[in-house]
């Protein structure tokens, strides 16, 4: 490799990630965001878990992501968990060091895991009624 096609490649990743302008901020919540419309999508489409039971749902929910805020609070006052500085995140905060992202994220994280148990359960089912 030459001399010139070093320096270059050293350049280029000595190079910032490009800034999304004014968006910038709101990165990590869309991204979120994206990700919940794709639960509301498999979840709508399948009726694994809110398109199932809304009213068992709506409980599961709400418990599981109160959990998960306790285990952050938990986490916080004890100073393992912290709020990472990007450029990416709102700066929105619903308590000290909890990021409104957060709790985006625990929304989706309980979907998730709704989701994939409730889908798991029907193929599980299925291939017992088969065998």
């Amino acid at each position: 490799m030459s001399a010139a096609v070093a320096a270059g490649t050293v350049a280029l990743v000595a190079q910032e990630a490009q800034p999304l302008g004014a968006f910038t901020p709101f990165a990590y919540a869309a991204c979120l965001l994206f990700s919940l419309f794709g639960m509301l999508m498999l979840d709508w489409r399948h009726r694994l878990f809110w398109f199932a039971d809304a009213r068992r749902a709506a409980i599961v929910h709400v418990v599981g992501v109160a959990a998960f805020l306790l285990w952050d609070a938990g986490g916080i006052a004890l100073g393992v968990f912290f709020r990472g500085e990007t450029p990416y995140m709102t700066g929105v905060l619903l308590a000290p060091e909890l990021p409104v992202e957060e709790l985006l994220f625990l929304i989706f994280l309980c979907w998730l895991t709704m989701n994939v148990y409730t889908g798991a359960v029907r193929l599980l089912e299925r291939r017992r009624e088969r065998a």
